[in-house]
This record gives C-alpha cells, structure tokens and sequence, in this order.
C-alpha cells in the first residue's frame, strides 16, 4: 500500500501510478457529504467526475469548485479539480450514467416512518440512472454506497436498473457495493488512508473496475458479496455505537465508586490481544466459565447499590440466556428424542464446568423429555464434579440440576455420540469433533447444530445448522 497523506498525496504523480488511458469516467449521485468527498478525491486520482444533485445550490457549488460543508481540504482538491476540467456538476442524472463509465450512488436513505429504511431516492435515482443506461452501448458500473439494509442493491436498484433501461445486468452492466468509512472532520484524510476498502460485487468484471479506482490508495481491497458488503456497514456502526456505550457505562460506574474512568479505559485499551483485537468477536456460542457470568453480574449489582443505571451490562446476561435458549430451541426443532452433546466443559482444554452454557441447554432438553448422551475429551467419570458445585450455587442452575447425574451422562468416544443419538450439538472445536460432525450429517444424515464453527466453509446439507451461520 502506498503511504500517501493528504499533504503528501498532491506531490505524487498520480499518472506513473494509474495511467491515464486506464482511468474510468465517474458519476456521483448525491453531492452530500459522502458524494462531495468522492467527488473531490477521485478527481485528485486523475479521474473526470460529474457530480449529481437535485438541489442546485450543491451543484452550484460543485460546478465552481467551492465546498458544499465544512471538510478539511475538501474547498482545495474541488477547486483543483474544476481547475483541472475534471470535476462538473449537473441536476441530469440520466446524462451523467450517459458521459461517464461508473456512477457511485450516495443519495440519503433516511429512516421510514416504521423505523426502516426509506427507499425513496434510491429509486428515483435508480430511475434516472436506467434511463441513462438505456441510451449507451458500453458497460456500465453502479456502486451503491448508502447504509442500506442486506439485500436492497439486489433487491430495489437492481432490478429497477433491468426493468426500465432493457439492459441485462452482468452483460450491459454490473452492480456494486462499496461501503465507505469517512469520518466527519478528517474524510479527505481517511479517502486517501482507509481503514479498508470493501466491494461487494455481480461479477469479477465490475469488482476489477473498482480495484482498479481504489489501486493509488489502497492496494488490498476486499471482495465479498454484495450482502456481505451491505451488512458490514451496518455492522461497523452499530459496534462503534456499542463501544461509545459500553465507555460510557464505565465512566458513570466509575465516578459513582470515584475512579476515575479515563485512567481505566487508559490501561483497558493497551491490552491489544483480548481487549481490542478479533478475539471474542466472532459469532457463536454463549459466554460461561468462572469469571464473566459472575463478574457481568457484579458490575450489575454494583450499579444498582450506588443508584446508576447501565442498560448495556445489565442486559449482557439477557442476550447470554438467548444464545443458550436459542440452541435449545435448535435442537427441539429437529424432533429428537435423544441428543448428542460433544463438549461440556465451557471451553476446549480443560475440565471446568462453571457456569458452562451447554449444561443450560442440557437441563432444558431433559425437562423437555430429551435423553442426553455426552462427551468431552476433560471431562470423565472420574472428574471431581461436585467440588465444582459450591462455587456455582447462585450461578448455574443447569449445573445444579444435572450434577448427580452428569456422570451417568458420559460416554468415552464421541463415535458413541455420533452412533447413539438422534440429532448432536457441538459446542468445542477440535479435529475429532469435526470428523465424527461430518461423519454424522453427510453419511447418517442426523441432524448437527454448530454453535462454534467447526468448518471454515459451511457444508451445504440440510443436516447441518449454524447458530448464527
């Protein structure tokens, strides 16, 4: 990847590193602040852009090179650029799709009366743009960029785009979706420095077209499908939201117990190996063991004793329950009469029992009448249950329920698993257990639920669930 700064960038020769007979004619829907910015950068690429708006103060603005908001460098590279005859603006958009090769779509997607996603723009953009598309021969590319929910670039442009221009789509055009991650007050700085490059695209054609755009300032786009793409942007904010919360809490707890909270969140944010990082942030089963169950709890009852409220952790322990209730229900569904549990312990590589969710899920099966047949490669007959109990008195239920009994519960193989019961859940993943998983659905055809990913590709059988894939 190229280190190139916004100061830095306007000194680089932009045509050693993307001739010009490669670049694109691009087209911006939608000069508000996700569009002004693209606007202004990709002309700083080299390449010929045509703004778009209906409003004409924005296109004014545009169209003399001057800034629609307030944006650090962004007033410089406009004005550049129309210097440079590569930046225009019109309120045509179907004479835009016309005079350029790729329209970026960043028109508003505000929220619906019911709390969704309000439509409208994107089609009436996609209406002007099949009217454009309809009037050229050559490929086309539309790149969606709003914040929309999964399955609406497919879903309500795409076919508006097939229906009124005539054209089929993955031979007169292609569709993307390319999410950005501009942050107001440093978006120019951010264009050019990205903290990745998504495109979710119809085929390989359009998604070369846009690495192709992207190339000068980021050499390690990723590829996906475009609902891929589509969920990650929601996903991103939603987590941002999450972790300005989350402080939040801790700075109301915190000068409530008068620590000071900054000093905290100070050393909390050093540890890049759990704290931030990809660890605990992939999907699966739910939280359990000796130290997160009761600390959750505690951080809660400490809350409510100083008098502040802290809807976030307090309701960590709710969305736990569901995670559990959820696999239960999985397993419910599959109308067995007896299931397989492979892993008990509440994580691979060791013999604890402490507040492991699976025994939540075996003590709802068996009050539901379901045998259970159970191993795990810690965990014997031999194992010191009981010295586990007091510890969990308050905390694990399903441990309690099942302790006199959880030895007469456990098998030696996980074969014997596979070979006695009528659906299986695994809950640890190790090379034995994806063996006997695979063995079961794809040769006896009994039903597997995954709570813990066992495959890094999901094997396309009706015999296999994911509980969150």
């Amino acid at each position: 990847m190229l280190d190139l700064s916004p100061i830095d960038f306007s000194l680089v020769n932009i045509e050693a590193v993307f001739p010009a007979t490669e670049k694109v004619a691009i087209s911006v829907v939608g000069l508000g602040y996700v569009g002004a910015v693209s606007t202004a950068c990709l002309s700083s690429l080299g390449h010929r852009v045509v703004g778009v708006d209906i409003d004409p103060a924005k296109v004014k603005d545009i169209a003399a090179g001057r800034s629609p908001i307030h944006e650090k460098d962004l007033g410089r590279l406009l004005n550049e650029g129309v210097d440079a005859g590569l930046v225009t603006a019109t309120d045509d958009l179907a004479y835009a799709v016309r005079d350029t090769d790729v329209t970026f779509v960043s028109v508003g997607t505000p929220t619906a009366p019911d709390g969704g996603c309000d439509y409208r723009f994107i089609e009436a953009a996609a209406r002007s743009m099949a009217d454009g598309l309809a009037q050229k021969s050559g490929f086309h590319v539309f790149v969606m960029r709003c914040s929309i929910p999964p399955g609406t670039t497919m879903k309500v442009m795409t076919p508006i785009l097939e229906k009124l221009s005539g054209k089929q789509l993955g031979i007169d055009f292609g569709v993307a979706f390319n999410p950005e991650f501009l942050r107001e007050g440093v978006a120019v700085a951010d264009f050019y420095s990205p903290p990745k490059t998504v495109i979710g695209a119809t085929c390989d054609r359009t998604a070369d077209i846009l690495k192709k755009i992207y190339l000068p300032v980021d050499k390690q786009t990723i590829t996906t499908s475009i609902a891929t793409a589509e969920m990650v942007k929601y996903v991103d904010n939603v987590w941002h939201a999450t972790k300005v919360c989350f402080a939040n809490e801790v700075g109301r707890l915190s000068k409530s117990l008068d620590v000071d909270s900054h000093d905290v969140m100070d050393i909390f944010c050093q540890d890049t190996k759990l704290n931030l990082s990809p660890y605990y942030l992939k999907p699966g089963f739910a939280y359990g063991g000796s130290c997160l169950p009761k600390e959750v709890r505690a951080v809660a009852h400490i809350a409510q004793h100083q008098g502040v409220s802290l809807p976030l952790i307090e309701n960590l322990g709710v969305s736990n329950r569901e995670q559990i209730e959820n696999a239960a229900r999985m397993a419910l569904e599959t109308g067995a009469k007896r299931v397989g549990i492979l892993g008990i312990a509440f994580k691979p590589g060791t013999d604890d029992l402490r507040e492991s969710p699976i025994l939540e899920v075996m003590s709802d099966l068996r009050q539901n009448g379901i045998e259970i047949v159970a191993h795990d490669p810690a965990i014997t007959r031999e194992t010191a249950i009981e010295s586990q109990l007091g510890y969990v008195k308050h905390g694990s239920p399903g441990l309690a329920a099942l302790s006199s009994e959880l030895r007469d519960l456990l098998v030696e193989t996980p074969e014997e698993v596979a070979q006695t019961a009528d659906a299986i859940i695994v809950t640890q993943r190790n090379v034995t257990y994806s063996r006997v998983a695979q063995m079961a659905f794809e040769t006896n055809k009994t039903p597997v639920i995954d709570v813990v990913r066992l495959y890094d590709e999901c094997p396309k059988t009706n015999a296999y669930q994911g509980i969150g894939w």
